[in-house]
């Protein structure tokens, strides 16, 4: 039991009870089930974006209230404050002993296509700062974390189960060429329309079930992959209106993030999530209520 994470559920189901009491609502078990549901999920949903969340409102924060005149600068500040949080999920078990292999892996991945892609261009941190390998700050290697902490807590904490799960070899490959095309692109032809059609040909009949508190609820798993990458996007633009890093095109002033970010987003998300189906010798599949997958 020591190994297992806190699970919040009583918490969650204590609040969702106090806002769904009303008479209006009470009085109508089908719309209490619905709201009880859908609160269930927002819940949820904010509890495993907690690390991504703490990393952003620190960027923002200290983008407001950070002097250069400090002896710390703002970046190594991200570091440090990063490697605390990181230390408080596994001191506090939000995260599992797999869960942080896996996590730690999405950061070393990060952290090297960072280098490379800083080196040709495709972003640079505006702000200088001590601890940093190659003109990329090593707090940046957090913000992949992030994404591989919330796939990893959002798959635990909604109890995830699926059908036409793909073959596992056919994901990593995908993998694979998503990481590979990174790089190669620079130099050789960018084969991303193909690892999209690749995508959609590998998950078009994988759904993904998903249980916010009584009952599965289910949604193709293509929707999901773009819905986190949506919202990444919207982080993203967080992160460079507060100057954590910043694309050519916001040199001389913040614009909005490009949309076509969320089509990289959508294929580095894929690889976080292939990482952490590592985790299980077999994927759990969703069975209904006669046995059927």
């Amino acid at each position: 039991m020591k190994n297992q994470a806190p699970d919040p559920t009583a918490f969650f189901t204590r609040l969702v009870n106090i806002l769904t009491a009303p008479r209006l609502i009470a009085a109508r078990p089908r719309l209490k089930f619905v709201l009880s549901e859908f609160l269930h999920f927002g819940f949820k949903q904010a509890w495993a974006c907690l690390f991504g969340g703490l990393m952003l409102a620190a960027l923002v924060i200290t983008k407001l209230l950070w002097s250069p005149d400090l002896p710390l600068s703002r970046y190594d500040f991200m570091f440090i404050f990063a490697i605390a949080v990181q230390i408080a999920f596994v001191r506090l078990r939000l995260e599992t002993p797999q869960e942080i292999k896996v996590i730690f892996i999405f950061h070393i991945v990060g952290t090297v296509m960072e280098i490379f892609k800083t080196h040709m261009g495709s972003w640079a941190y505006p702000e200088e700062n001590l601890i940093r390998i190659g003109g990329v700050p090593l707090f940046s290697g957090f913000m992949y974390s992030a994404v591989g902490s919330y796939i990893a807590r959002v798959w635990r904490i909604f109890d995830f189960k699926f059908t036409n799960y793909p073959r596992r070899d056919l994901t990593v490959l995908l993998c694979a060429l998503i990481y590979i095309n990174f790089f190669t692109h620079h130099f050789t032809a960018d084969i991303r329309l193909f690892l999209f059609a690749f995508t959609i040909i590998l998950y078009a009949r994988t759904w993904v079930y998903y249980k916010p508190h009584e009952t599965h609820q289910k949604m193709p798993l293509l929707l999901g992959f773009f819905l986190v990458s949506f919202f990444i996007w919207i982080a993203e633009n967080a992160g460079t209106f507060a100057a954590a890093w910043r694309y050519p095109d916001q040199t001389h002033e913040w614009t909005i993030v490009s949309p076509h970010k969320m089509g990289a987003w959508f294929l580095l998300m894929i690889i976080s999530f292939v990482l952490v189906t590592l985790l299980h010798k077999k994927m759990p599949a969703y069975k209904d209520g006669r046995g059927r997958d």
